[in-house]
């Protein structure tokens, strides 16, 4: 998918994005969890998350130390994880870090368009793709202890 080359980067929507965090916030009832740190930019997400019976996402809940990449990355993860089956988290995770590799196309999330500014900043892609990593790492725990 290509970027409008004058998109900018932190748009209305996106910093609105993190309000939505305080909807999420990481509970000590979620069992599934995982703190990530990105590398480049030092963002820190804590994440928690309770499997339903199905295996579906039941619940969610994080605490965000991002940029605003980072904070609507981890708003767009919360607000349409619930109901989904773990594969599709980690499709998602796989596939964006190859549509940020230029590898491939942005994949179908909910929202995740409102990204597509940060393609072009390559300083962006670590807290980008953090709160995904840090739900596959939660979800990997969960394989674990099972």
């Amino acid at each position: 998918m290509a970027t409008r080359p004058a998109a900018k980067l932190y748009s209305p929507a996106l910093l609105g994005l993190a309000t939505e965090l305080a909807e999420f916030p990481l509970q000590d009832a979620l069992p599934l969890r995982a703190e990530t740190r990105s590398r480049s930019c030092g963002s820190v997400i804590a994440l928690g998350l309770t499997l339903a019976e199905d295996g579906h996402i039941s619940q969610i809940g994080m605490t965000v130390s991002a940029c605003a990449i980072g904070q609507a990355s981890a708003a767009l993860l919360a607000r349409s994880a619930i109901g989904a089956e773990a594969a599709r988290i980690t499709a998602t995770t796989a596939s964006l870090s190859a549509w940020l590799a230029g590898e491939g196309d942005l994949p179908d999330w909910p929202g995740l368009d409102l990204l597509t500014p940060a393609l072009p900043h390559p300083g962006r892609h670590g807290a980008l793709l953090l709160p995904w990593k840090a739900a596959c790492e939660a979800l990997s725990s969960g394989a674990e202890q099972g």
